[in-house]
C-alpha cells in the first residue's frame, strides 16, 4: 500500500497501527506522535521524522532511505534487520532498541542514546558514533570497521577489543572496563 504522510497520520490518529509493508516518500512527519506504530517491512524514502515519537514502534525489516530521525524517540523500538544506511540519527533515543542485524553503515549516530540496545551483528561500518552513549549495549559481532567512536561511552558494553581495533578513532572513549582510551 502506498500512502502519503498526511494519510498515514490520519489513519494512525483514527486508531490504525499496522502499516506493515507500506510505502511512502517525501513526507514531513517531524515531531509527530506515532508510538507503537507497525511499519515492519515498510519502505520510507526521504521522510523527515525529526523529533518524532516512535517509542515501541516495529520497524523490523523496514527500509529507511534518506530518512531523518535526528532527535527521534525510538526507545524500545523493534528495528532488527532494518536498512538505515546513511540515516541521520543524531541525538536519537534508541535506548533498549532491538537493532540486531540492521544496516547502519555511514549513519550518523553522534550523541545517540543506545544504552541497553541490542546491536548484535549490526553493520556500523564507517558510522559516526561520536559521544554516543553505548553503556551496556550488546555489540557482539557488530561490524565497526572505520567507525568513529570519539568520546563514546562503552562502559559495560559487550564488545571485543578486536572489534575496537577496527574502528577509525576512539579518542577519549570510555571502554567497557570503565577506563578512558588513551590517545596514541
Amino acid at each position: 500500500m502506498s500512502l502519503d504522510g498526511a494519510e498515514l497520520v490520519a489513519r494512525y490518529r483514527a486508531g490504525e497501527r499496522d502499516f506493515s509493508r507500506a510505502h511512502f516518500s517525501f513526507a514531513d512527519l517531524s515531531g509527530v506522535d506515532l508510538r507503537g506504530i507497525g511499519l515492519s517491512g515498510a519502505k520510507l524514502v526521504d521522510v523527515d521524522l525529526r523529533s518524532a515519537k516512535l517509542a515501541g514502534a516495529d520497524l523490523s525489516w523496514a527500509s529507511l532511505l534518506g530518512v531523518n530521525l535526528a532527535r527521534a524517540d525510538l526507545a524500545g523500538a523493534k528495528m532488527s534487520r532494518a536498512v538505515l544506511h546513511g540515516a541521520d540519527l543524531r541525538w536519537a533515543n534508541l535506548r533498549g532498541a532491538d537493532l540486531e542485524e540492521s544496516i547502519l553503515g555511514v549513519a550518523d549516530l553522534s550523541r545517540a542514546d543506545l544504552r541497553d540496545a541490542n546491536l548484535c551483528r549490526v553493520d556500523l561500518e564507517r558510522a559516526n558514533l561520536t559521544k554516543a552513549d553505548l553503556r551496556e549495549a550488546d555489540l557482539r559481532e557488530a561490524h565497526l570497521r572505520g567507525a568513529t567512536l570519539d568520546g563514546a561511552n562503552l562502559a559495560r558494553a559487550r564488545v571485543t577489543s578486536e572489534q575496537l581495533t577496527q574502528t577509525r578513532s576512539l579518542e577519549g572513549t570510555i571502554l567497557p572496563d570503565g577506563t578512558r582510551h588513551a590517545s596514541i
